[in-house]
């Protein structure tokens, strides 16, 4: 993973210093909130219904051991014993108090992290695939590309008034593992016709009031001019994006009012004047990146074993049931013979989604450290991957997780639910998400119908802002505001995947209990009704609308 330079230090340590007399000048009175405002949530620092709210940026979801306990050790010393882990591949916390945030700030500078730009019209956290560098379908690594889109994008003068909040995803695989096409910027690595490697640029997608996935503006731009064209599509957002209505202000709007093609010609214009300029970094800045992101030394084996088959005998040497449970849900293919990328749920039955006690987070970087290389991923799901585990260590791994409570089998199933705070958090909220999240997964931990429902997304939002992702859920759940009491919408048929779709509104929304049950409802339509090999997406898509709908409401 990345190492800062002195570069790096210097800047977040001056801007720790910064903060540390803005917020001392706050709390002796010097400053209004007013004025404060605008600082504080440059560094990421929010005020929600009950406290101040620090969310610390974990660029492209990649942290060591050394930082996953600092951040446990920040849990502890600064909020009530935990963290939340978030969609964004970032983590927050819920219980800050205004005077300790400058100590905090300067906490995790020690381990090379921070809180800048993970609020504000900036450009915010880069976001990318959970098993970059591991996965036996990616092109190439893309984090050396989303490391230099950080850097680039750190502090970049033009881009930290924008009209509004700006996104940027890039992949390096068909599967997208990371809700690319919803991002105000999606950028896939690709191959050409000529066998050349480059980025296929989309640009426009979103959730909130007005979700939109992402067009696709340019085919292929050449690695060697990445940062070149992501400024020119910064630029004609920045010229022409309206600043006079936050609703209408992010890209997406532009796109669609301003027509795909119109914005891809301006931003073809731009691009060819920047060319002209030279702004691209040195390719010697390229290659230093690259350099901390080299496969780590894999134990080799004389025979090569395929690892699905290694994953066979693995299971049939330990025989037990939760154990095979457990690797069929939480294990994923690896580049590397005889090694595989394990998700720790976040999602226990009954438990807050994404979130992770310090003891827990103690125990994820201890094994990170033991298991995977130093290493471990936050997912946009809101879980914790070890990217690079042998599969011969897969018994001993699972035993310690389940020692911690880490060890439940849910991934991408009914159980592994997105869920935003909600309004047991945050200020924006219509309703609560954490309750119904909860009493789904304990309706379907009850009845037994989790596993076999197979691969079922379910996203949770307390309002419109969607920051739970409901447009994007096999199964959406919307909080409301009705007449003064929490409502629920349901939609269905929405995915954040390579298959990217929007959700539908069933119809009339539902109260907490009535909403749990018309989620049970919706699966047992898909049960009675799928076809072999299909997902709970798929069969909506075949049948459609209308039998859900008859189930629901009749």
């Amino acid at each position: 993973m990345y190492k800062y330079d002195s570069y790096d230090q210097q800047m977040v340590d001056t801007r720790v210093a910064e903060f540390r007399d803005q917020t001392r000048r706050r709390l002796e009175g010097k400053m209004t909130e007013d004025q404060f405002k605008p600082l504080r949530l440059q560094n990421g620092l929010y005020l929600q219904l009950h406290a101040y709210m620090l969310r610390v940026a974990v660029p492209y979801g990649t942290l060591n051991a050394t930082q996953m306990h600092a951040l446990a050790d920040i849990a502890d010393k600064y909020d009530r014993g935990y963290g939340h882990f978030t969609t964004r591949q970032n983590i927050q916390y819920n219980w800050i108090k205004l005077e300790d945030a400058p100590d905090i700030l300067a906490d995790l500078a020690k381990v090379e992290m921070h809180a800048i730009q993970t609020s504000g019209n900036c450009i915010r956290n880069i976001s990318s695939d959970q098993y970059a560098g591991a996965a036996a379908d990616e092109l190439i690594d893309p984090r050396p590309y989303a490391e230099l889109l950080r850097q680039w994008s750190s502090f970049h003068p033009e881009f930290l008034h924008l009209p509004r909040k700006f996104k940027i995803c890039v992949i390096a695989s068909d599967n997208d593992r990371a809700a690319m096409r919803l991002h105000d910027i999606g950028i896939q690595i690709v191959k050409n016709e000529a066998g050349e490697i480059g980025c296929a640029f989309y640009v426009g997608g979103g959730m909130g009031r007005t979700p939109m996935i992402a067009p696709l503006i340019r085919e292929f731009v050449p690695l060697d001019q990445l940062i070149t064209y992501s400024e020119a599509a910064l630029r004609v957002y920045n010229r022409y994006g309206r600043r006079d209505n936050k609703y209408k202000a992010r890209i997406k709007i532009l796109v669609h009012e301003m027509g795909k093609d119109e914005y891809a010609r301006q931003v073809e214009e731009e691009f060819a004047h920047l060319l002209e300029q030279g702004i691209e970094p040195p390719l010697a800045e390229l290659e230093r990146i690259k350099t901390f992101f080299q496969p780590p030394p894999f134990v080799s084996s004389e025979v090569e074993t395929p690892n699905a088959e290694r994953l066979s005998t693995a299971l049939e040497a330990n025989g037990d049931a939760a154990f095979a449970r457990w690797v069929r849900a939480n294990c994923s293919a690896h580049k590397a013979p005889g090694y595989v990328a394990v998700t720790i749920s976040l999602k226990p039955v009954g438990g807050i989604p994404g979130d992770a006690s310090a003891d827990q987070m103690h125990v994820m970087a201890d094994l990170a450290k033991e298991y995977s290389f130093d290493e471990c991923r936050v997912t946009h799901a809101q879980n914790i991957v070890l990217p690079h585990v042998e599969i011969g260590r897969l018994n001993e791994l699972y035993a310690k997780l389940a020692e911690a409570g880490l060890a439940t089998a849910n991934i991408d199933q009914i159980g592994d639910i997105i869920a935003c705070p909600g309004l047991d958090y945050c200020s924006l909220a219509n309703a609560r998400s954490i309750p119904v999240a909860q009493k789904i997964a304990q309706r379907f931990a009850e009845n037994g119908k989790g596993e076999t429902l197979g691969q079922l997304k379910l996203k949770i939002s307390g309002c419109i802002n969607a920051c739970g992702h409901h447009h994007a859920g096999h199964i959406g759940i919307l909080g409301v505001d009705k007449k003064g009491t929490e409502n629920y919408q349901l939609l269905l048929g929405g995915s954040e995947a390579e298959d990217t779709s929007l959700a539908k509104i069933t119809g009339p929304g539902f109260d907490e209990a009535g909403i749990v049950d018309a989620v049970e409802k919706a699966a047992d339509v898909y049960l009675a009704r799928r076809e072999d090999g299909e997902r709970f997406l798929d069969t909506y898509r075949r049948i459609g609308m209308d039998p859900f709908k008859e189930a629901l409401y009749a």
